[in-house]
């Protein structure tokens, strides 16, 4: 097998506040879109995140109509304090404060229109 990209899908209610989101506070750019969906990118990210729209027919009837929730769509920076403060002063709600994990982690968090969480982390604490 060879793998030629990645996406995560994530049903939220509202895909374009979802899109929307991340276009403006994290640089994604819409890939392709359709009513119910949207597929989202950034030439770095490795991935394309996908939004469907909660209770979409083309989804199986026994996922349909989950919302994404417990998944942490994770990204990986090199200024997690000077992207903390760009998304203070762009207004967007830190939900989980800076912190550092003993194991070296630091990270913080944010949620989208949707409740979907956004984590941007680094692993300096543990060089």
């Amino acid at each position: 097998m060879k793998i030629t990209s990645s996406a995560v899908s994530l049903n939220v209610d509202d895909v374009a506040a979802s899109a929307e989101f991340l276009a403006t506070h994290f640089g994604f750019r819409e890939e392709m879109a359709a009513d119910g969906f949207a597929s989202l990118t950034r030439d770095d990210a490795g991935m394309n995140v996908v939004f469907l729209r909660r209770g979409l027919e083309s989804l199986p009837e026994d996922q349909r109509n989950d919302h994404a929730s417990g998944l942490i769509l994770a990204f990986v920076v090199d200024d997690l304090e000077g992207e903390l403060a760009r998304l203070q002063a762009e207004g967007v709600t830190i939900t989980m404060p800076l912190t550092v994990e003993e194991w070296g982690e630091r990270a913080f968090q944010v949620r989208d229109p949707n409740g979907v969480i956004v984590q941007l982390v680094d692993w300096k604490a543990a060089a």
